[in-house]
């Protein structure tokens, strides 16, 4: 008897609710005992503690409020940990989301330098997932850091960008913040600043 295969369920826009499941402080709800958010490092865990912040802009150059986004990191030796546990001091899992405001931020450690599966080192890095209303299928994208430039330079993933120009796009700027390293990182859906999204 052949095997029966479900179909896929089509895409469709996160909508206005997303927050409300997924994002609940800044939907202004109490938040869950256990929840998957903005805090990937502890004060405990080692490497460098860093606050990454940044904002969502649409195509008019206008804030996006209620965008929601994923990041997916190595931790500071450059291992990515798939088993997540709210008890441990680093997951290189988080979840955030624009506020009404429009910014976003993080805390976590800087990653380290990762191999492709070629045995090729990539720079220092963190994955980015975007979900919005009217974005039907969510958007990936890589965060990457200023203060790397050789690493940067030589990153097979952001040499696959044609436009030397459109990589600046990918590239978080450190500042800092209460006195505390902090790198800002601006999304922009269109427009001339379009940030560079990937088809994987």
């Amino acid at each position: 008897m052949p095997i029966q295969l479900l179909t896929e369920t089509p895409s469709q826009t996160a909508g206005p609710y997303v927050h409300i499941g997924l994002a609940l402080e800044a939907a202004g709800n109490a938040p869950r005992e256990q929840e998957i958010w903005n805090v990937m490092a502890k004060p405990g865990a080692p490497g460098e503690h860093i606050l990454l912040k940044g904002h969502v802009y649409d195509g008019n150059g206008q804030l996006i409020r209620d965008a929601f986004l994923e990041l997916w990191q190595a931790n500071h030796e450059g291992v990515y940990d798939t088993d997540y546990n709210l008890d441990k001091a680093f997951n290189g899992f988080g979840r955030t989301a624009t506020t009404d405001v429009g910014e976003w931020t993080v805390q976590t450690v800087k990653p380290g330098v990762v191999k492709n599966a070629a045995g090729v080192p990539m720079a220092a890095h963190i994955n980015v997932s975007l979900f919005a209303r009217g974005i039907n299928i969510h958007l990936q994208t890589r965060l990457y850091f200023d203060d790397e430039p050789e690493a940067n330079a030589v990153d097979p993933v952001l040499n696959l960008i044609e436009q030397p120009h459109r990589r600046e796009s990918l590239i978080a700027r450190r500042c800092t913040v209460d006195g505390k390293p902090a790198y800002q990182f601006d999304i922009h859906l269109q427009g001339e600043a379009e940030t560079v999204f990937f088809d994987f």
